[in-house]
């Protein structure tokens, strides 16, 4: 069943399994604040199973592009389109967040990790980037990386 992310009362609704509950529910809290101030869209997740595309697509990419194969159960996902982009969201039980942006006009097209305050660097990402760190009042600090997607999908 669909969940709006509320950013004012953050919850760890549909992230309970994961050690890094609390972290990730800030993380996607502070997503849901960027859609809604930016776009005025409202950020809303589904259980993994339900939103199975999703989860296959980046999957797909990630392997495609960079043969990652992330080892991590999936938890929740999104997927939407705002200003011209297509946007997919998969939040995995280790407190990692993966977005993929896909221009649908050509222009910006990428993947970006995000993990959770507290968790190590997957092993599987771990050697293939570095992480920049980034403060926020909802997720603490947040590292990120990303690349950029050369294919077509």
């Amino acid at each position: 069943m669909p969940y709006a992310v509320d950013f004012e009362n953050v919850s760890t609704v549909g992230l309970e399994s994961s050690q890094f509950a609390e972290a990730l529910a800030g993380l996607r809290a502070n997503e849901a604040r960027y859609y809604r101030n930016k776009y005025g869209h409202v950020f809303t997740v589904s259980p993994a199973s339900e939103a199975q595309d999703v989860v296959d697509r980046v999957s797909r990419i990630l392997r495609e592009e960079r043969d990652i194969v992330i080892g991590s159960r999936p938890l929740e996902a999104t997927a939407f389109e705002v200003d011209e982009l297509q946007m997919a969201y998969v939040f995995y039980e280790s407190g990692l967040a993966i977005n993929v942006m896909y221009g649908t006009k050509g222009g910006k097209r990428a993947v970006g990790f995000k993990l959770s305050e507290g968790m190590d660097i997957p092993e599987e990402l771990a050697e293939r980037f570095k992480f920049a760190r980034q403060k926020s009042k909802l997720a603490g600090v947040i590292r990120g990386s990303y690349f950029v997607i050369k294919g077509e999908y």
